[in-house]
């Protein structure tokens, strides 16, 4: 299946209604062997984990456009496998032509990648605290060029759906730590 077309025609969120229906249908066709699905060692089955990558994904690689809100920076394709009983047996997805630059710069009526404003939300106060970061994003150079709002993205929410998709994905705190001490790195330069 190839998902295509111009920024803002909703290429994002029809990828993850087809991730989440193929998830859903693997769970239910549990074939001869029934049962649940199997879990890599995170905090969910196969069929979880392949559903919960989309926020972090979304987080590191989506920001506000002129166009589009929740628009993808990247481009990706999406590999999900299937056993022949119908199963989900893995998936991985492929990320290429990431717009780094956005980091840097973005235009009036833009952001940068939303990662950063979720984690100035305060709402995980020990995400603040532990990568020392302040909750106003107008201290920060790469955020104050564009827009720090977005009337149809919860920062708040969205930081919460990233955080438990580290959880489902079977990210140790050690891991996680680093990724937002990482993020705020960035963020501080």
């Amino acid at each position: 299946m190839l998902i295509t077309g111009e920024s803002g025609a909703g290429k994002t969120v029809n990828t993850k209604r087809v991730i989440q229906y193929f998830a859903i249908v693997a769970a239910a066709g549990g074939g001869a062997s029934g049962g649940a699905a199997p879990s890599l060692g995170g905090g969910g089955t196969l069929e979880d984990q392949i559903v919960a990558a989309n926020p972090c994904m979304e987080a590191y690689g989506n920001a506000k456009t002129i166009r589009n809100d929740n628009s993808s920076r990247f481009g990706k394709f999406i590999r999900i496998h299937f056993q022949t009983t119908g199963k989900l047996s893995s998936g991985d997805i492929d990320t290429y032509l990431l717009e780094k630059s956005r980091v840097t710069f973005q235009l009036k009526a833009e952001r940068c990648f939303h990662i950063f404003y979720q984690m100035c939300t305060g709402s995980k106060p020990e995400i603040n605290e532990m990568s020392m970061i302040s909750t106003d994003p107008y201290d920060y150079k790469f955020s104050l060029m564009g827009e720090i709002k977005v009337k149809s993205i919860d920062d708040t929410e969205e930081l919460e759906a990233t955080d438990d998709s580290f959880n489902i994905l079977g990210f140790t705190q050690d891991e996680k730590n680093s990724i937002w001490k990482i993020t705020a790195r960035v963020f501080n330069l």
